[in-house]
């Protein structure tokens, strides 16, 4: 009995000697320690010993299985330690780990390039409030109450007087209210109608533009948006205006860009026409003057406004507005 019981303790500490890994020390817990273990059968078969020899077999086995216990602990410590300390020691010959930089999201960049291209021909940016009373948004603008354009903004209303804004245009009023000629500003900013499609979203981008002084005509407004045309795009891009109507301009025009796809042949982005119409412009209408207080005799100017979106996706030939706010990485990291 006594030669049984060594046999199982010198074997235990030898197979523990030869255990590399934590796992390793675990399997011998199993089987030494489980409960089909060497040690926990010899316990078991202790009932088979003569009466005078079972209290000190017993008694021994109960030794050895608290030596191993603590044996099998102490050597899964040191191995976890060691492990721990792999873990975090820093291997100082493998390659550097790439930093993944940020990338400015394609709106944000044309609508930087528009501000500076407007801020290179003296115009100042403007900024102001998105939730508009009902005055700025429509009524200073030549939207009477009952006027039938209202129906072109697909307004988000707040309560009766007040509303999200469908334009960037209230900040002209605001401005000219604050100081008296010349003025020249552009007013980029996000606006808000309810609409949404492949072409639309409810939550959109526009720059306006307005410029008020003495003997203002139409051929600077013609000049200013060629200049900007050219630098957004390239000088081979024609431009035209049609005859348009807008509240706050009188003339009105739309302003359409030889198509940037097929260069005028005409293809499935221009609807074969050859054209892409891309913002719309005019003379301030003289009731605006009113509104603000200025001479309409003295004082002409011309206003323009953008959608950016619009703007990006035929800089960069996209088809879908809704890429611009999935937040795919595979679509903004081409910008």
């Amino acid at each position: 009995m006594d030669t049984n019981i060594e046999d199982i303790h010198r074997s235990g500490l030898d197979d523990l000697k030869a255990a590399r890994t934590s796992k390793e020390v675990q399997d011998l817990t199993v089987r030494y320690l489980g409960r089909k273990g060497i040690l926990t059968q010899f316990l078991r078969n202790i009932s088979q010993l003569p009466a005078e020899q079972r209290p000190a077999a017993g008694k021994r086995a109960n030794e050895l299985k608290g030596i191993l216990e603590q044996e099998f602990k102490t050597a899964i410590k040191k191995f976890e330690s060691a492990d721990s300390d792999n873990l975090d020691r820093i291997d100082v010959s493998l390659p550097g780990r790439p930093l993944t930089t940020g990338y400015l999201h394609p709106i944000t960049q044309v609508n930087d390039q528009i501000c500076d291209i407007f801020s290179s021909l003296g115009f100042d940016i403007a900024e102001g409030p998105e939730v508009e009373s009902d005055y700025y948004n429509f009524e200073a603008l030549n939207f009477p109450k009952d006027h039938p354009a209202r129906d072109m903004q697909d307004t988000f209303f707040v309560n009766d007087d007040v509303v999200l804004r469908t334009h960037t245009s209230p900040l002209q009023i605001r401005t000219m209210e604050k100081q008296q000629p010349p003025v020249r500003i552009i007013c980029p900013g996000k606006v808000y109608r309810c609409d949404s499609d492949l072409t639309h979203t409810p939550m959109f981008h526009q720059v306006e533009g307005l410029l008020v002084d003495e003997n203002i005509s139409f051929g600077d407004l013609k000049g200013v948006l060629t200049t900007f045309v050219h630098q957004m795009f390239d000088d081979q891009t024609s431009l035209r205006f049609r005859p348009s109507f807008f509240p706050f301009t009188e003339p009105s025009a739309e302003v359409d860009i030889l198509c940037v796809m097929c260069r005028g042949k005409g293809c499935r982005v221009c609807s074969r026409t050859g054209w892409l119409e891309i913002l719309g412009s005019g003379m301030v209408h003289p009731a605006l003057y009113e509104n603000v207080g200025y001479d309409a005799d003295r004082y002409t100017g011309f206003a323009f406004g953008m959608g950016v979106e619009r703007i990006a996706m035929l800089k960069y030939g996209i088809d879908d507005i809704r890429k611009f706010f999935e937040n795919d990485l595979r679509f903004l990291e081409q910008f």
